[in-house]
């Protein structure tokens, strides 16, 4: 860490160290805060955007007296996010999708024609209040399917573009999502159950034990085990960056590492099903990826500019609610039959819902608020899961990538 005057401006410059271990202890406040704060928990509001927007307004308020600035070193911020999404492909499992049979192809497909229709909402109502692409698509299916961590990345990809608010916006995005995700998921499956007077089907016989599947050793993991599980992950970054890479040269426009990185896990893991490479853990890898994700997002939000979003968050709002009124009106009028118009498709799309505008845990709070008041729903509890962590990345990701590639143009800085 250094100190020095630039333009009369007190200025801390951070290593990378620094910069990691600031945002670790800003972590561990935003987790104090939301234990603290009921609105932020009930909201399902990440710790590390609570921690992050904090000390955003702190770098706020240096720049809106000129008193003091910060620079950071970011440098473990790419890898981290390459690791967590390299334990979600490793967390995805061939043998879960056999489980869900022709109700999850059904829901998978309409999860990815959702995402279609976000960005042609984002497109379209950015062209009529006069919002740049970029905007309009983190507006839209990244940040709504996405999460905050795809809108980060994304975000940061739309910034070596030459437009400077893209993480901003971007994670504003994602948060807004959580929070309309939680709000408006359980009560429209509750309006379906009650409206059409569903049922629980109390004698299913459908296997719910998904998590047989990435079920924990029996036996505590060896040294050697740990390094094992380690080393995969890090081969998968390594490989997937690189595939990520060539991907970007082949399109003429920069690719995400971690899409790369992701679908190299998923390989990985299948094949070692099949063959027994190493004892792989879910236990531990998804530990892995908590952590990586979380200080990622700290990082993130700390070293956010909240300044230059000024004259963006009008569209960007405009854009937002109508991706929100937009699931809302298709889960209830149209999704709800083509599941099957019974108990299990009033569940799902609560689930819809949570992982259309949030992301997987908001879709599991929604269900599970759900069916503690009115009874167990066994096939959307394995099937959202599924599709909203994994599945649906499959269409939404090239799409949008086309839509990036037709649509946003590279800007001079």
């Amino acid at each position: 860490m250094s100190f020095e005057m630039v333009n009369s401006i007190f200025t801390i410059n951070t290593s990378a160290i620094m910069t990691l271990a600031m945002a670790a202890v800003l972590l561990l406040i935003g987790y104090f805060v939301k234990s603290k704060v009921d609105f932020l928990g009930k909201y399902c509001i990440p710790a590390p955007v609570i921690g992050g927007f904090l000390f955003m307004f702190v770098t706020y308020l240096g720049y809106v007296t000129g008193s003091f600035s910060f620079t950071f070193d970011t440098y473990f911020q790419s890898p981290f996010m390459n690791v967590f999404f390299t334990t979600v492909g490793l967390g995805a499992s061939f043998a879960l999708l056999k489980k869900g049979g022709y109700l999850l192809i059904v829901y998978w497909l309409i999860a990815g024609i959702v995402s279609i229709f976000q960005n042609v909402i984002g497109i379209g109502v950015a062209q009529l209040v006069g919002l740049e692409a970029p905007y309009a698509l983190l507006a839209s299916a990244i940040s709504m399917i996405g999460g905050h961590g795809a809108a980060t990345a994304y975000g940061t990809t739309f910034t070596e573009m030459g437009y400077d608010a893209g993480v901003l916006v971007g994670v504003a995005c994602a948060t807004f999502g959580l929070i309309s995700a939680v709000m408006v998921g359980g009560p429209v499956g509750r309006r379906l159950i009650v409206k059409y007077d569903l049922k629980p089907d109390v004698d299913e016989t459908f296997d719910t034990d998904v998590t047989s599947v990435n079920v924990a050793a029996k036996e505590p993991l060896s040294g050697l085990d740990v390094i094992k599980n380690v080393t995969a992950i890090l081969v998968c970054v390594a490989v997937g960056t690189q595939i990520s890479g060539w991907i970007g040269k082949l399109i003429g426009m920069s690719f995400p590492t971690y899409v790369g990185a992701m679908f190299v896990a998923v390989i990985l893991r299948n094949l070692n099903e099949k063959a027994h490479f190493y004892k792989f853990d879910f236990a531990l890898v998804e530990g892995i990826g908590d952590v990586m994700l979380a200080l990622y997002l700290s990082m993130a939000m700390m070293t956010l500019k909240l300044w230059q979003l000024s004259g963006l968050i009008g569209g960007v709002l405009v854009i937002l609610f109508c991706q929100v009124v937009f699931l809302v009106l298709v889960s209830y009028f149209i999704v709800f039959r083509i599941l099957g118009k019974n108990y299990d498709a009033a569940v799902m799309c609560a689930g819809l819902c949570g992982h259309g505008l949030g992301a997987t845990p908001s879709a599991i709070v929604n269900m599970t608020a759900v069916n503690e008041r009115y009874g167990m729903s066994r096939r959307a509890m394995m099937i959202v899961p599924i599709v909203g962590a994994f599945l649906v990345d499959i269409i939404y990701q090239p799409q949008t990538i086309w839509f990036i590639k037709t649509f946003v143009h590279t800007v001079a800085k």
